[in-house]
């Protein structure tokens, strides 16, 4: 068997739903499941729809509804497809307006309509194509999750249960099509699986029922070697590492989110990152292990970073001073994402969106703190034994370019070096450095 997973650009509207079940119809061979988001904006429409309701005590599934029965009528299937989902959530936004009360729980629930009705209609428009398609949802696909609302982890007891539901459908010829990004709790509440939950969702199916293959249809032509909003001529990668991927996506490169890749990291199950839009494009393949290419696989970068320079001359020599350091950050909530040392200082990147003021406030008292805000990450995925050539490289780049370097990071991971600018020099930096290791002259 092998997973299909498609977003909701994949998604979009009738057209889009055609071309996936065309894209679905020469695997039927290879017994696909297929894991699906919500349409398009649904699940910002639902949650504008909340709003509006918990603000004003105005009730309108109208925006929702006319995109789905649009759909329904441009793939000429029956409404009764959807209806009892649009009615089930005109009580729900009513409950939320009468209540004024949104609560985590209310909010999972709301949102899961969804991926609910995307899975209706694929399966539907799936049928009339002559797929045996089958929309299931995820609580009866065999997920099962803790009740953290709204970022929710499933529980280990979903390895058995996800193939004890879905196994016997695909033996009976049947084509699961499963909402992504939702699950139960042991109590029966619906909850969502955060940042990247669909495509968790996917890559779960795929290693608890020991799939070939996972495929992600997405709107980009696979992992790229760098932002094409930033460089014009980034090309797709042909094969990243599960490692690779995880550290491109976490510093900035959105197409699959490290989370996502953990389940087929334990399996070893490849993952395709393939493009609904342009399905001839061969995409990127994330493995266990790949040949290697040259020093540098992808550029990738993250804007509103803050850099935190701490320096104290109790570090020198003095056992536990960093432990004391940290329990400051962990004390405000405060994740870390660069660290850097020196006998006498401690340098570190945050995101910009943290209160530093009460951890400032704390931190002087053993230590001079000077707050850098504007700055940017840019991350370099390569090979890392030759990472005393990638930063020789890269460093006169940002020479040629004037740009200096404030902050460096490099050995805490096998794939990554990572180096501190001005946000106002990210773009300069990254278009510098694709033209040098990826460009028609690069060796």
């Amino acid at each position: 068997m092998i997973v299909m997973k498609f977003g909701g650009s994949s998604l979009a509207n009738g057209e889009r739903i055609r071309c996936v079940v065309d894209l679905v119809k020469p695997e039927l061979p290879r017994k696909p499941v297929l894991v699906v988001s919500a349409m398009g904006d649904t699940t910002d429409h639902l949650l504008e729809a909340a709003d509006m309701a918990l603000k004003t005590g105005t009730v309108s599934v109208e925006r929702i509804a006319e995109l789905h029965k649009n759909t329904i009528r441009e793939l000429a299937l029956d409404m009764s497809a959807i209806t009892p989902l649009l009615a089930e959530l005109q009580v729900l936004l009513v409950g939320i307006s009468l209540v004024k009360e949104l609560t985590g729980k209310t909010r999972d629930y709301l949102v899961s309509f969804g991926e609910r009705l995307s899975a209706r209609m694929v399966a539907a428009y799936g049928q009339s194509m002559g797929v045996k398609a089958q929309a299931v949802d995820a609580w009866d696909g065999g997920f099962v999750s803790d009740s953290r609302f709204t970022a929710a982890e499933l529980i280990p007891e979903s390895w058995a249960t996800i193939p004890e539901k879905l196994m016997p459908l695909i033996k009976g010829g049947i084509v699961p099509v499963l909402t992504g990004f939702i699950a139960k709790d042991r109590e029966g509440a619906i909850t969502t699986l955060g940042r990247g939950g669909s495509d968790l969702s996917a890559t779960m199916v795929a290693a608890a029922c020991q799939a070939e293959e996972v495929q992600v249809w997405k709107d980009v032509d696979g992992i790229l070697t760098a932002d094409p909003r930033i460089v014009q001529d980034a090309r797709p990668v042909e094969a990243v590492t599960y490692e690779e991927a995880a550290e491109l996506a976490y510093f900035g490169a959105q197409v699959l989110h490290p989370r996502a890749m953990q389940p087929c990291m334990k399996t070893k199950t490849p993952v395709w990152v393939k493009n609904s839009y342009n399905p001839g494009a061969p995409g990127t393949r994330i493995v266990a292990e790949r040949e290697k290419m040259g020093p540098v696989l992808g550029i990738t970068s993250r804007t509103q970073v803050t850099l935190v320079d701490i320096v104290s001359t109790r570090m020198l020599g003095q056992p536990g001073f960093l432990t004391e350091l940290f329990a400051d950050f962990a004390q405000y909530g405060i994740s870390v994402d660069m660290v850097a040392t020196s006998e006498v200082s401690v340098s570190v990147t945050l995101d910009a969106s943290y209160n530093l003021e009460p951890l400032k406030k704390d931190l002087s008292r053993i230590a001079e703190v000077e707050i850098k805000t504007g700055k940017a990450i840019v991350t370099l995925i390569g090979d890392v034994n030759r990472s005393s050539e990638i930063l020789h490289q890269a460093f006169g780049v940002c020479a040629a370019l004037g740009i200096p370097v404030q902050m460096v990071s490099s050995g805490a991971s096998k794939v990554n070096i990572s180096f501190i600018v001005n946000d106002t020099q990210r773009a300069e930096v990254v278009q510098g450095l694709h033209k040098h290791f990826f460009g028609v002259y690069a060796s």
